[in-house]
Protein backbone atom coordinates (compact mmCIF):
# COMPACT_ATOMS: atom_id res chain seq x y z
CA UNK A 1 0.00 0.00 0.00
CA UNK A 2 2.83 2.29 1.15
CA UNK A 3 4.11 2.12 -2.59
CA UNK A 4 1.05 3.55 -4.34
CA UNK A 5 1.20 5.64 -1.75
CA UNK A 6 4.41 7.07 -2.61
CA UNK A 7 3.87 6.82 -6.71
CA UNK A 8 0.57 8.89 -5.84
CA UNK A 9 2.98 11.64 -3.98
CA UNK A 10 5.02 11.27 -6.78
CA UNK A 11 2.50 11.39 -9.54
CA UNK A 12 1.37 14.63 -7.94
CA UNK A 13 4.25 16.26 -7.33
CA UNK A 14 5.27 15.97 -11.57
CA UNK A 15 1.90 17.30 -12.38
CA UNK A 16 2.78 20.27 -10.14
CA UNK A 17 5.74 20.70 -11.47
CA UNK A 18 4.79 20.28 -15.07
CA UNK A 19 2.14 23.17 -14.48
CA UNK A 20 4.92 25.19 -12.60
CA UNK A 21 7.23 24.69 -15.91
CA UNK A 22 4.13 25.02 -18.46
CA UNK A 23 3.21 28.63 -16.91
CA UNK A 24 6.27 30.38 -17.34
CA UNK A 25 5.79 30.11 -21.01
CA UNK A 26 2.37 31.36 -20.73
CA UNK A 27 -1.16 29.75 -20.07
CA UNK A 28 -2.23 27.13 -22.32
CA UNK A 29 -5.40 24.96 -22.27
CA UNK A 30 -3.20 21.79 -21.20
CA UNK A 31 -1.34 23.21 -18.52
CA UNK A 32 -5.07 24.46 -17.00
CA UNK A 33 -6.22 20.86 -17.34
CA UNK A 34 -3.22 19.52 -15.15
CA UNK A 35 -3.10 22.41 -12.71
CA UNK A 36 -6.99 21.71 -12.12
CA UNK A 37 -6.60 17.87 -11.36
CA UNK A 38 -3.62 17.93 -9.38
CA UNK A 39 -5.33 18.82 -6.57
CA UNK A 40 -7.71 16.04 -6.50
CA UNK A 41 -4.95 13.47 -7.32
CA UNK A 42 -3.67 12.75 -3.44
CA UNK A 43 -6.84 10.23 -3.12
CA UNK A 44 -5.84 6.81 -4.18
CA UNK A 45 -8.68 6.89 -6.48
CA UNK A 46 -7.78 9.49 -8.32
CA UNK A 47 -4.01 8.03 -9.05
CA UNK A 48 -4.50 6.86 -12.33
CA UNK A 49 -5.87 10.25 -13.22
CA UNK A 50 -2.75 12.18 -11.89
CA UNK A 51 -0.46 9.72 -13.07
CA UNK A 52 -1.60 9.78 -16.83
CA UNK A 53 -1.20 13.62 -16.62
CA UNK A 54 2.31 13.36 -15.65
CA UNK A 55 3.01 11.01 -18.57
CA UNK A 56 3.45 7.51 -16.17
CA UNK A 57 1.91 4.61 -17.90
CA UNK A 58 0.01 2.37 -16.01
CA UNK A 59 1.49 -0.56 -14.05
CA UNK A 60 2.18 -3.26 -16.69
CA UNK A 61 0.71 -6.63 -15.81
CA UNK A 62 1.25 -10.25 -17.29
CA UNK A 63 3.71 -10.26 -20.13
CA UNK A 64 3.71 -6.60 -20.87
CA UNK A 65 5.43 -6.97 -16.61
CA UNK A 66 7.95 -9.37 -17.62
CA UNK A 67 8.91 -7.60 -20.67
CA UNK A 68 9.84 -4.78 -18.67
CA UNK A 69 11.38 -6.75 -16.20
CA UNK A 70 13.53 -8.43 -18.49
CA UNK A 71 14.94 -5.10 -20.05
CA UNK A 72 15.69 -4.10 -17.03
CA UNK A 73 17.46 -7.02 -15.83
CA UNK A 74 19.64 -7.21 -18.92
CA UNK A 75 21.32 -3.86 -17.33
CA UNK A 76 21.64 -5.21 -13.74
CA UNK A 77 20.50 -8.55 -12.88
CA UNK A 78 20.74 -6.78 -8.83
CA UNK A 79 17.45 -4.18 -10.03
CA UNK A 80 14.74 -6.65 -10.54
CA UNK A 81 15.42 -8.41 -7.06
CA UNK A 82 12.16 -6.00 -5.55
CA UNK A 83 9.73 -5.81 -9.02
CA UNK A 84 7.54 -3.68 -7.41
CA UNK A 85 10.39 -0.90 -7.32
CA UNK A 86 11.71 -1.69 -10.36
CA UNK A 87 8.17 -1.70 -11.87
CA UNK A 88 8.08 1.90 -10.35
CA UNK A 89 10.81 3.04 -11.16
CA UNK A 90 10.55 2.03 -14.43
CA UNK A 91 6.77 3.67 -14.56
CA UNK A 92 8.33 7.14 -13.12
CA UNK A 93 11.22 7.02 -15.41
CA UNK A 94 8.69 6.66 -18.92
CA UNK A 95 7.16 10.45 -16.89
CA UNK A 96 10.84 11.63 -16.96
CA UNK A 97 10.89 10.23 -21.05
CA UNK A 98 7.81 11.61 -21.97
CA UNK A 99 7.94 14.77 -20.14
CA UNK A 100 11.01 15.60 -22.23
CA UNK A 101 13.68 15.21 -19.54
CA UNK A 102 17.11 17.22 -20.21
CA UNK A 103 19.40 13.94 -19.40
CA UNK A 104 17.02 11.25 -19.63
CA UNK A 105 20.13 8.56 -19.36
CA UNK A 106 21.65 10.72 -16.09
CA UNK A 107 17.89 10.15 -14.88
CA UNK A 108 17.62 6.85 -15.44
CA UNK A 109 20.70 5.72 -13.65
CA UNK A 110 19.99 7.59 -10.58
CA UNK A 111 16.44 6.43 -10.60
CA UNK A 112 17.60 2.93 -10.47
CA UNK A 113 20.45 3.32 -8.43
CA UNK A 114 19.23 1.73 -5.12
CA UNK A 115 19.77 -1.15 -2.73
CA UNK A 116 23.82 -0.66 -3.18
CA UNK A 117 23.66 -0.36 -7.35
CA UNK A 118 25.55 2.06 -9.01
CA UNK A 119 24.30 2.85 -12.22
CA UNK A 120 26.48 5.15 -15.33
CA UNK A 121 24.83 6.56 -18.06
CA UNK A 122 25.76 4.16 -20.18
CA UNK A 123 22.88 1.94 -17.87
CA UNK A 124 20.47 4.53 -18.20
CA UNK A 125 20.97 4.56 -21.70
CA UNK A 126 20.34 1.08 -21.79
CA UNK A 127 17.38 1.06 -19.50
CA UNK A 128 15.85 3.87 -21.20
CA UNK A 129 16.25 1.71 -24.88
CA UNK A 130 14.73 -1.02 -23.53
CA UNK A 131 11.75 0.84 -21.61
CA UNK A 132 11.37 2.64 -25.14
CA UNK A 133 10.58 -0.88 -26.34
CA UNK A 134 8.56 -2.15 -23.70
CA UNK A 135 6.15 0.22 -21.68
CA UNK A 136 6.67 3.71 -22.79
CA UNK A 137 7.41 3.55 -26.54
CA UNK A 138 7.50 6.87 -28.27
CA UNK A 139 4.57 8.41 -29.68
Amino acid sequence: MSIRTTTAAIAAILAVAAVGCSSEKGSDSKADTVKSTAPEASSAEDNSGAAKNAGMPPEPTGAERDAVLASILDVNSNLVHDEDKAINAARNQCAALNGGATNPDHSAAQRFSYDGVTLTDDDGSHINIGLRKTLCPES
